[in-house]
């Protein structure tokens, strides 16, 4: 026998050894998401009828099986475990309406039976997990989930609680924990000894087209006892604490199983429902942990709730290790079984496919469909298959539908197989004051149908709408935007601000919408920051502050406390900005937080915010920025862009609020560094354009300015880097100005082929900025100081450049100004 056949018999083990469990209770093992093991499960409970059905999940989640069984429930939903301290640790139970413990839970409400979880609670699950970060330090990333045994934050794992190779498809077999990272080469090599190309292929079509009830439960017993030996023997295999955790749960749920016998059930009639790695384990009675031991288990601090859930978060693609590649498609083959037309799955994919190639604009005719399912039928049986699996049906639909190729399927494919899903509960169901709270709001605001896994647009007019009957339903869409910016503030991840390319004072708003199942657990997260978002809100927003350690940092609070009306929190940033001003001397960051400030004041009765009380800190700044000017502009040219940036905002604050600050301490400050020969030309030239524009600078001074600044004498470097600072504004001003050119000229005859060059890289950089039309202006007044044609002038200067000029150019480009 070879050594491939040796190890599957070993996987495969003798199904006789699983005739009567010693303990008498029925163990049935499943894989958590599986519409096979969910219809077979079915037809067992409807066979032994128990009066008690265990399922694998967190035993203080039992009171929540009520919930999960509402009528108004709709999966997938998730058992979200969250600790009720900072650092908020996570852990999510999901479930799909194909997942067998789901139905199990049905089919209790149905049959008046006791459900229970027989897991370890999720106090204990968070501190067990809280200690492996403590040990490993491997928390890096937000909360994943895993069924069965939640997981710490950080990198995918699979079923077992073990991290998953990014790029590598996670081992998610048989539901529950699956120990050890034995992963892709064990189970992808099983596939391989089975003819199938890849384990989901070999799993689904051995047990999800499996529908022969007893064959299916010896199969996977005997699989899974296989599995876990095998695992166990594993050479090189480490006993960290993903062992110890599985043990620790196994003897839970063994006591648990003891538990319900006590109470009254009796084994024959008791139903476990477990991941099937656990199911053999729980066969042995002198597992069962004593009291004892439940009383060393650690325990954090730590509170439940419910959660909608998505079929993009339950796939393997969201990188969520225990998932399957398909969802929506299991969705549809549970469909299928409990119509019992299974065979007629192959007939509904592809219809569907090619209805949606439809609606896309791509046309795919009857014919196409049906000889689509023909290929899937045949590729089935040429694995021994008696129906298509999923790479069967993407392989036909790639050759019937898509011509061969796969882009124009994919989109199709992709929603078939994965879907857009997001569950929903009952309103008021297993919900946090935080989550009551949104929900409140989203449906007073009329946004709950923006509640959705589809992202969605929403326009926002802040304008008061004075044909509105009350004043909510005038501030309809101010109400929504303060709403919009506070879940964005505390980073939901719900909603989204598109760039408008407006200034912020803009009475429109347009947003992304789309709700996930991370947006649920960041906002059960923010319960511990508040009640309510906007309590969360301002709490958040309160820390940022206290934490602000400069000027911008301060000003973007006081501007994200006006967008969420929080005016407490717009005072209290007030008080950190003012203090973190006192002694600052930086012009371009005073110059940033004025801004700020500026804009809020230019906004605030748009949004009904009282901004009066931020005008004495504006002057305040607005004061320092002008007296620290000409200081700050003594700077570098990597220096000056920043420096520029903040001339020209405090010139914009002067002129917004020139009734408030001084604006004449401006003029007389922005003439001092127009006039003096040691700050930065640039700067100085700016300042210059600045003056000019606001008619502080006669055209005799400014003429005077120009030859003086760009006389022969005057260095390349300070000649055409004061020019680019005065092109930087009011450009038609100056294109107006035949005598300006004409001095640019003489000073251009006037440099020698080195200084040239020198000069070169600033009036690049000063016309690199001119728009086409203000480039063509410059060159027809070039031509006609040349005495040449001006639309000669200008097709020579705009048009493309010769192969010796951009020799030229890269020569320029790598030319070392160091040694000059």
């Amino acid at each position: 026998m070879s050594a491939g056949n040796e190890e599957a018999d070993l996987l495969l083990g003798d199904s006789s050894d699983w005739d009567t469990p010693e303990i008498g209770v029925h163990i049935f093992g499943v894989r958590h998401l599986s519409p096979g093991g969910a219809q077979h499960l079915l037809e067992v409970l409807d066979a032994v009828r128990p009066t008690a059905v265990l399922i694998e999940g967190p035993s203080d989640a039992t009171p929540e099986i009520l919930h999960l069984v509402n009528e108004a429930t709709r999966p997938p939903v998730a058992i979200l475990a969250y600790t009720s301290e900072l650092p908020v640790r996570t852990a999510v139970w999901p479930l799909a309406v194909y997942s067998p413990e789901y139905q199990a839970m049905l089919w209790a409400r149905r049959s008046g039976a006791e459900a229970r979880f027989i897991d370890l609670p999720s106090p204990v699950m968070l501190a067990l997990q809280e200690r492996e970060i403590g040990e490993t330090g491997k928390a890096e990333g937000g909360p994943e989930d895993l069924p069965g045994t939640p997981k710490a934050e950080g990198k995918p794992r699979d079923e077992a609680g073990n991290e998953a190779e990014h790029g590598l498809k996670p081992p998610a077999i048989v539901g529950g924990n699956e120990p050890g990272n034995t992963g892709f080469s064990l189970y992808e090599t099983f596939a391989q000894l089975h003819g199938e190309p890849d384990y989901e292929t070999y799993w689904e079509r051995h047990f999800e087209h499996n529908l022969n009830p007893d064959a299916y439960r010896r199969a996977i017993l005997a699989f899974s006892s296989g599995m876990r030996g095998l695992t166990e023997k594993t050479e090189h295999r480490e006993r960290t604490g993903e062992h110890a955790v599985n043990a620790v749960r196994e003897a839970y749920m063994a006591h648990c199983i003891q538990e319900a016998v006590r109470d009254g059930h009796r084994p024959d009639k008791i139903v476990v429902v477990c991941g099937a790695y656990h199911a053999a384990a729980l066969t042995d009675p002198a597992l069962a942990m004593k009291d004892e031991e439940l009383k060393m288990l650690p325990v954090l601090g730590a509170k439940l709730t419910l959660m909608p859930y998505s079929y993009y978060r339950l796939s393997s693609l969201s990188g969520y290790g225990a998932g399957n590649e398909a969802p929506h498609y299991f969705d549809m083959m549970w469909e299928a079984m409990a119509l019992g037309n299974l065979s007629h799955l192959p007939h509904r994919y592809m219809s569907a496919a090619a209805q949606h190639m439809r609606e896309a604009g791509t046309h795919r005719s009857t014919a196409e469909v049906i000889e689509a399912v023909r290929l899937a039928e045949a590729l089935a049986s040429l694995h021994g298959g008696s129906l298509p699996a999923l790479r069967d049906l993407r392989d036909a639909a790639r050759t019937l539908l898509g011509h061969g190729e796969l882009a124009p399927v994919a989109e199709a494919l992709a929603r078939l197989d994965i879907g857009t899903e997001i569950g929903e509960l009952a309103e008021g169901v297993s919900q946090t004051p935080i989550q009551d709270d949104l929900a409140r709001e989203l449906k007073a605001l009329k946004l709950e149908k923006y509640r959705s896994a589809v992202a969605g647009e929403l326009t926002l007019d802040l304008r008061e709408n004075r044909r509105a009957s009350t004043e909510a339903a005038a501030l309809l869409d101010l109400r929504r935007s303060r709403l919009l910016h506070r879940l964005e503030l505390l980073d939901i991840g719900f909603a989204k601000l598109r760039p408008s390319g407006q200034d912020s004072a803009s009475w429109k708003e347009e947003w992304i919408l789309q709700w996930t199942p991370e947006s649920e657990i960041r906002l059960v997260e923010a319960t511990l920051l508040g009640e309510t978002v906007e309590l969360a809100c301002a709490y958040a927003l309160q820390r940022k502050l206290e934490t602000s350690t400069s000027l911008g940092e301060a000003s973007k609070r006081i501007a994200e406390a006006c967008l969420c009306g929080l005016t407490a929190q717009m005072m209290a940033g007030m008080q950190t900005l003012q203090r973190l001003s006192s002694d600052s001397r930086d012009v371009v960051a005073i110059a940033a937080a004025t801004g700020d400030l500026s804009a809020v004041m230019s906004y605030g009765s748009l949004r009904r915010i009282d901004t009066e009380p931020l005008g004495p800190l504006l002057e305040q700044l607005f004061l320092r920025g002008c007296l620290f000017l000409e200081e700050a502009s003594g700077c570098n040219d990597e220096a000056a862009s920043g420096m520029a940036a903040a001339i020209e905002e405090l010139n914009a604050v002067a002129q917004r609020h020139s009734e408030g600050v001084d604006e004449a301490l401006w003029v007389r400050s922005l003439g001092n560094l127009a006039m003096r020969d040691d700050r930065n030309p640039k700067l100085s030239g700016l300042a210059c354009a600045i003056l000019l524009e606001r008619g502080e600078l006669s055209a005799e001074e400014a003429g005077a300015e120009v030859s003086r600044r760009l006389s022969p004498g005057i260095s390349p470097e300070l000649g055409a880097g004061w020019f680019e600072g005065l092109a930087m504004r009011n450009r038609y001003a100056l294109l107006s100005r035949l005598s300006l050119w004409e001095e640019l000229d003489r000073y251009i005859a006037g440099l020698d082929e080195e200084q040239f060059r020198r000069a070169l890289v600033f009036l690049r950089r000063a016309f690199s900025s001119f728009s086409p039309r203000e480039k063509t202006m410059a060159a027809e007044l070039l031509g006609e100081i040349w005495g040449v044609d001006g639309e000669q002038a200008a097709e020579a200067v705009t048009g493309e450049l010769r192969e010796d000029e951009h020799a030229m150019i890269e020569e320029l480009n790598e030319f070392d100004f160091e040694d000059f």
